[in-house]
């Protein structure tokens, strides 16, 4: 069983040898290389040989495309920074009246926006090199997630409150996008979509199912039709929307360290698999392959199949070879 059947085995609920290791990748993979965070954001082929090389040397059983969440802010019209240390920024608020959304082209052709075409080059990459051996996880963000790109953190909060509809309307032509933005990415190869919405651990579970959870749910159906599956990955405690989660069309739920394991399984049940939960700072960072390997276990305890491994987040740039060793170390099926 190589590492994609074995990946694919796991959501289907079927029994392994050793639970799929899905750690996230970026700054880590680029220096790992020798090279630095512009290079790995604004180039596919630095992207994927920093992914390949470190799968390569610490085993692990997916790449991916994840390097910042600024592919379709650029394709909206965003202006991208790239910074040597730093994910890339975007400079000024490409939508700074919720009520304007002219300045934003209708739709955005994935194929003709330099930083989504950089994106499904990497997959495209992955899959002549990697195709049919490993999982390959593309990504998009998610409604609200894009959403605040575009119109800026804090202003997009208080919208939500003060401007609702606006903000609708907002979500989903950012959630047109996306699933266009998805279904190319599968086209070319990519077997999972990942799907980044950070910013909903901020809302209240009410604003949460009224105004975001629609549209993701919009997106996911999108996804599924198109033959991927789904991965949701909401940094933060989403202790308070895993109800309406667990209601979502997902395959894939990544847990954060803040969320108590057993208590996600509880709460969703056993119809998508739960990865990560382990601290990237404390457990992985400043861990050592010893303690890594107990939160692993503790963790996998309390969560129970179907399961991936990974930390809740990032690995963290300056984590010791040793301990992402740890990380990746097979855990037996139980």
């Amino acid at each position: 069983m190589n590492s994609l059947e074995r990946y694919t085995a796991t959501l289907r609920g079927e029994p392994v040898v050793f639970l799929p290791r899905v750690p996230i990748l970026m700054q880590f993979a680029a220096e790992y290389i020798g090279s630095n965070y512009a290079a790995f954001a604004s180039d596919y082929q630095v992207l994927v040989e920093a992914n390949i090389r470190c799968r390569e040397a610490f085993g692990f059983d997916q790449v991916s495309v994840i390097s910042d969440p600024y592919r379709e802010t650029q394709g909206f019209g965003g202006k991208i920074r790239y910074e040597t240390n730093h994910p890339p920024v975007c400079e000024g608020i490409v939508v700074p009246e919720i009520h304007d959304l002219s300045a934003l082209p209708e739709d955005p052709d994935p194929y003709h926006c330099e930083r989504m075409l950089d994106r499904l080059l990497a997959v495209r990459e992955y899959q002549k090199r990697v195709g049919g051996e490993c999982s390959i996880l593309g990504w998009v963000e998610g409604p609200a997630a894009e959403a605040a790109d575009l119109h800026g953190v804090e202003n997009f909060l208080l919208d939500m409150m003060m401007e609702p509809e606006a903000c609708a309307a907002l979500m989903a032509r950012c959630t047109k996008t996306a699933i266009r933005f998805a279904k190319a990415q599968l086209a070319e190869g990519a077997d999972t979509i990942g799907v980044g919405d950070a910013i909903c651990s901020q809302l209240p579970p009410t604003l949460y199912r009224e105004l975001v959870w629609p549209y993701e749910k919009q997106l996911f159906e999108a996804i599924r039709a198109a033959g991927g599956l789904v991965k949701l990955h909401i940094c933060g405690d989403i202790t308070h929307l895993l109800p309406h989660i667990a209601e979502l069309p997902v395959d894939i739920l990544d847990l954060d360290h803040k969320v108590d394991p057993a208590t996600a399984r509880k709460t969703i049940g056993n119809a998508f698999a739960i990865a990560g939960r382990i601290d990237p700072v404390r457990d992985v960072l400043h861990g050592t392959p010893q303690t890594i390997r107990q939160a692993v276990l503790e963790g996998y305890a309390k969560i129970g199949n179907p399961h991936l491994v990974m930390a809740g987040c990032e690995i963290p740039p300056g984590t010791p070879s040793e301990n992402l060793k740890a990380l990746c170390e097979p855990v037996a099926f139980q």
